[in-house]
């Protein structure tokens, strides 16, 4: 009988693996941005010298522009965790609730299309 391969939209482990080692892990290592990425670094080490988590940051811009890497990027310049959820997933207050909870001190939390979130749930953040 022969092979056959079952085709997949879904991401297999080995293609997260591959995609997360092509991502920039430094804002040095990130091109482009030069603003930016001055901005960032500021802030960063500003949050780093008081010792105290970095104010709100608001990535946007249309997919593909590099929001979810800076994220993590800012993540891994703090030396601290990275939570990271989509806005379509939090459809109710106990779903925000339930990530919130587990976020630990100066840690960073990413909500990827946040401008879907319902308003009961975006309340919640204000």
């Amino acid at each position: 009988m022969p092979d056959r391969r079952i085709i997949s939209a879904d991401r297999q482990e080995d293609e997260r693996q591959f995609e997360a080692s092509l991502r920039p892990r430094t804002l040095a290592e990130f091109i482009g941005q030069t603003n930016l990425k001055e901005n960032l670094s500021i802030a960063i080490q500003a949050a780093k010298a008081r010792g105290e988590a970095m104010d709100h940051v608001l990535l946007y811009g249309p997919p593909g522009l590099g929001k979810t890497t800076l994220a993590g990027i800012i993540a891994a310049e703090l030396e601290v965790g990275f939570e990271q959820t989509a806005g379509p997933v939090l459809q109710k207050k106990l779903d925000l609730t339930g990530v919130l909870t587990a976020i630990r001190p100066r840690q960073v939390f990413f909500v990827d299309e946040i401008h879907r979130l319902m308003p009961d749930v975006e309340e919640m953040l204000y």
